[in-house]
Formats: structure tokens, C-alpha cells, sequence
């Protein structure tokens, strides 16, 4: 009966494996159209898809690739999907390999039109000195802004410093084509004022502004505060459709933050809000929390460096419940420790869409780490971005995190820099990234205290991976033997390789114990590999 029901619970966690859900399939297709869009050494010289031509592509790719891994799938019905999934991920990457080769079907008429359209709609005076702009060159500048018959949807003011009388000239400017404006960039448009003029030139934009249907608004750069939040009450009270809002390095205190969760009326289409470097502490996350508890659709949420502790973290890691639509969440250096880690792990199981998550510099150590490599183990299929990097990890810790990273098939980035993995560490890592990932090209695992055997295991391993950019293996102990090594496996595209600069060859300890770490390190990588066989994707 005990193994009975062993079998039964091991089987209903890895259920979902395969097939995979529609939203992973479609994001799949997203995923390789945006690859096969992005500038690449294979697009300099067989030339770069239109988006048409790569979304038509990526569909007739991402149907294939299913179709053979359910056939394999329908081979092993007693499996629990995790190689069906490997060969999904496989044959798209061999697929996209082939369409980034073969190169586009060029149609120069088509993106000419389009790149007329985007100049047609986008009016952006962002570009060259950062300066202050007064009346008259104000008047210079917007003056496009003021023809008739103009199709300008978008304003970006932002690396211009407006004065009081060049925004008395805006807002007359800016009254006429307000109704039909969707985004709005101000940020960094009052540097160098002093505060009450700034806070007027807040007070006259808001004004004008007010009652515009925005979907995008940008406000960063501006020092805003409580008092740069309420003058720009006037056109956040007015919003109920945006869908990105970006208030970062804007001074938004535990005051400040709780100005705008006041104010803004309705959030429930918005998909991105940032809150990078701001000074919001535990109390104005529990403002920031009650704006994500109200934002359903959030798909991209960052609050990165905001001096958020543990109760913060507690808060946001229940407000993130909500957010089963989540893609990308950035939290990184902050207080969070050990318990918002954990708390934070049980929002994670619930993001089936997530593909990039910055979990750097939260104190997580061990502990953290593991609840958080668990939960990502059973959600998000479609994982690209992993950074750890900061968080007291050390081998212990790694045997959880390398059987997640070993499920995540279409990584393209990890970061474990700065954490304590050692050799041991190093080899579960390398092991769990030796089969697939066809997709990865960089990984930093600087400053973990990794010596010649973890660094040669990691270089044999990613050398292989094609397309692969960068290895930061820097500040750590390999003796000057294991750098040979290295250099010997990357002959011929050391630019794949970091800087070596920091290492220290000696690390730690003296030349003796090093010696007897080299000798012990051949016999017991054998033991991480096997070890490793029973972490790979049991879910």
C-alpha cells in the first residue's frame, strides 16, 4: 500500500507535463517569433525575418516540434511527459536553427511603410544633451505637435528639463491632441529644478493631460516623493486603462507609495507596473501590495532595490496570488530572507506563463532557495531567465535548484553568481544543464568559491550549447592548471569566455589542501553525476 500511494502522488505532481497547456504553446510561438526578429550573427549575414514572416514561420515550427514529441509521448503513456517535453524543446530549437539560417523573404516595400507609420505616430524629443529647455526653443520643438490633421499617439519629453514657461507653452500644445494620445513618457523632464517650480510644471502637465485614455505612462527619473505623486493627481485619478505604468527611481516613499495606490482608480487591465529604485520600505509595500492585489492582469511586475524586508516581502508574495498571469517578475535586492523566500515559493507554483524571474540579493539562503526551485520545477514550462545570484546558496542548497534547472529546457540566461556553490555546486549545475537547452547562451557563476574541476565541467558543458555568448566563471579559486584547462576548451572562441581577472589561483587555502582538493575531485565528480541521474526533472 506505502508504495502504492507513493506512485499515485508522484504521478499526479507530473500530470501536467505534457501535453503542454494552449498559453505555453502560444507563448512558445511568441518566444521563437521574437528570436527570429532579434539581430544575430546568423541575421547579419543571412538577413532578418519581418515579424509576418516569423510568426507564420514560428506556428508551422511550433506544430511540428508538438507533433513529434506526442508522438513520443503516446510511445511511454506510463512516463510522466518530462522527455516529451525535451524534445519539444529540442526540435524547436533544431527547427528555429534551420529558419534563422535559411534567412527571410525580403519585402523592403512593406518595412518601409511601416517604419514611415511608427515616425507618424511617435513624437520624441528624448534624443541628444541632456538639457533645459525654455519658451522659445519649447515652442521650436513642439511645434509639430500643433499642425493640424497629425497622428501622434505618443509623446516621449523625457532627457529635456522643462522650466515653468516652457511648460505654460506645452499645455496649449498638448490640449489639442490630448484625446487622442494612448501613451505619455515624462520621465526625467524636471532635472535640475528647484522644487517648487517642479512641482508647478507637474501641476500644469497633470492638468492638461487629465481625462487622456492612456494605456502607457512613464514617470520616472523625477524625484517625485509624496508631493510629485499628488501633483500629478489630477491626470492618475483620470486613468482607469492603463495598461504599463513605470514610477521608478522616483523617491516613492511609504508616503509616496500609498499616494498611489490613493489615487489611481482602477488598475485591472494593467500588465506592467515598475517600481525599480525607490526607497518604498516594508510599509509602502504593503501600499504596493494593495495596487497588485487589484491588478489581475499584471504580467510584468518589478520592485527591484526598494529597501523592502521581510513583512514587505510577506505582503507581496500574497498580493503575487492573484497574478496567475505573471510572465516576468523582478524582486531583486531587497530584505526579504528566508520567510518572504518561502511565502514568495507558493505564489511562484501558481505562474504556469512565467519566463524571466530576477530573484538576486534577497538573503534567501538555502532554505529560500530550495522552496522557491521546487515550486519552479512544477510551473513555468517555458522559463528563460534565472537569476539567483547573491543569495548564501551553497552545495547543499544546489541539489534542489539543478533538478529545476534541468526541467527548464528553453533557458537562455542563468545567474548564480556570488552564492557559495564550490565544486560541488558547480558539477550539479553543469550536469543539469548537459542535456538540452538548446537555447542557453550565458551563464555567470562568478565568486562561488569553484576550482578546477567545477570550472572544467562547466566550460565542457556549455561549449557544446550552439549560440552560446558568455561564461563568467571570474573571482573564483582555479589554479593557474584549471585556467589552461579552460582556455584549451574554449580554443578558438575565448570571447565565449569572461575575464579571468579576479580569479585567485590560490583561493582560500594553501597550496597543499589545494593539491588534495585536485586529487579528490576526480573521484567524486562520478558521485555528482550519478547523484544528479536521480534530480533530473522527477517531478
Amino acid at each position: 500500500m506505502g508504495s502504492g500511494t507513493q506512485t499515485f502522488q508522484h504521478r499526479s505532481l507530473s500530470v501536467k507535463l505534457w501535453p503542454p497547456s494552449h498559453s505555453t504553446r502560444l507563448m512558445l510561438v511568441e518566444r521563437m517569433t521574437k528570436n527570429l526578429t532579434t539581430p544575430s550573427i546568423f541575421s547579419r549575414k543571412c538577413g532578418l525575418l519581418s515579424n509576418d514572416e516569423a510568426e507564420e514561420d514560428a506556428k508551422k515550427m511550433e506544430e511540428l516540434a508538438f507533433a513529434a514529441a506526442d508522438q513520443h509521448y503516446k510511445k511511454e503513456p506510463d512516463g510522466d511527459g518530462s522527455s516529451a517535453v525535451q524534445i519539444y524543446a529540442k526540435e524547436s530549437s533544431r527547427l528555429m536553427l534551420e529558419v534563422t539560417k535559411r534567412g527571410p523573404k525580403v519585402n523592403d516595400g512593406e518595412l518601409a511603410d511601416k517604419a514611415t507609420d511608427l515616425r507618424g505616430t511617435v513624437f520624441d524629443i528624448s534624443g541628444g544633451h541632456r538639457e533645459f529647455i525654455e519658451a522659445e526653443e519649447a515652442k521650436e520643438l513642439l511645434r509639430p505637435l500643433g499642425e493640424p490633421g497629425n497622428s501622434y499617439t505618443k509623446i516621449c519629453f523625457s532627457n529635456r528639463s522643462f522650466g515653468l514657461d516652457a511648460a505654460n507653452v506645452a499645455a496649449p500644445i498638448l490640449s489639442t491632441i490630448k484625446d487622442q494620445l494612448t501613451e505619455v513618457d515624462l520621465s526625467d523632464f524636471i532635472a535640475g529644478r528647484p522644487e517648487s517650480e517642479a512641482l508647478d510644471v507637474m501641476n500644469i502637465f497633470s492638468s492638461v493631460l487629465e481625462g487622456c485614455h492612456l494605456r502607457y505612462l512613464n514617470l520616472s527619473n523625477n524625484a517625485l516623493g509624496e508631493k510629485g505623486v499628488r501633483a500629478f493627481g489630477a491626470l492618475l485619478k483620470s486613468q482607469n486603462s492603463l495598461q504599463e505604468l513605470y514610477l521608478m527611481n522616483d523617491g516613492i516613499s511609504e508616503e509616496a507609495a500609498r499616494a498611489v495606490s490613493e489615487l489611481i482608480p482602477s488598475t485591472e487591465k494593467l500588465k506592467v507596473l515598475h517600481f525599480h529604485n525607490n526607497m518604498t520600505g516594508d510599509e509602502g509595500a504593503f501600499a504596493i501590495s494593495e495596487i497588485v492585489k487589484r491588478s489581475c492582469s499584471l504580467e510584468d511586475f518589478r520592485c527591484s532595490s526598494t529597501r523592502v524586508g521581510t513583512d514587505g516581502g510577506l505582503a507581496l508574495a500574497e498580493a503575487l496570488k492573484r497574478c496567475a498571469h505573471l510572465k516576468k517578475l523582478d524582486l531583486r535586492d531587497n530584505m526579504f530572507g528566508v520567510e518572504a523566500g518561502v511565502a514568495l515559493s507558493k505564489a511562484i507554483s501558481q505562474f504556469t506563463d512565467l519566463t524571466e524571474v530576477y530573484l538576486s540579493y534577497l538573503n534567501l539562503e538555502d532554505e529560500g532557495t530550495e522552496a522557491l526551485a521546487n515550486a519552479l520545477k512544477h510551473s513555468a514550462p517555458s522559463l528563460e531567465v534565472l537569476e539567483m545570484a547573491g543569495n548564501d546558496i551553497t552545495a547543499k542548497g544546489t541539489a534542489s535548484l539543478a533538478a529545476c534547472i534541468a526541467s527548464k529546457q528553453f533557458l537562455t540566461k542563468l545567474n548564480l553568481a556570488e552564492n557559495e556553490l564550490k565544486d560541488e555546486g558547480a558539477i550539479l549545475i553543469a550536469n543539469a544543464l548537459g542535456e538540452g537547452h538548446g537555447q542557453l547562451n550565458e551563464v555567470d557563476m562568478s565568486t562561488n568559491a569553484i576550482r578546477r574541476a567545477g570550472g572544467r565541467h562547466l566550460a565542457q558543458v556549455v561549449v557544446k550549447k550552439p549560440g552560446f555568448k558568455l561564461l563568467n566563471i571570474n573571482g573564483n579559486f582555479i589554479s593557474d592548471e584549471g585556467i589552461d584547462e579552460v582556455k584549451e576548451i574554449f580554443r578558438g572562441s575565448l570571447d565565449i569566455l569572461g575575464p579571468l581577472d579576479e580569479n585567485d589561483p590560490e583561493g582560500e587555502d594553501d597550496e597543499e589542501e589545494e593539491d588534495e582538493d585536485e586529487e579528490e575531485n576526480a573521484e567524486h565528480e562520478k558521485g555528482l553525476e550519478s547523484k544528479l541521474k536521480d534530480l533530473k526533472i522527477n517531478q
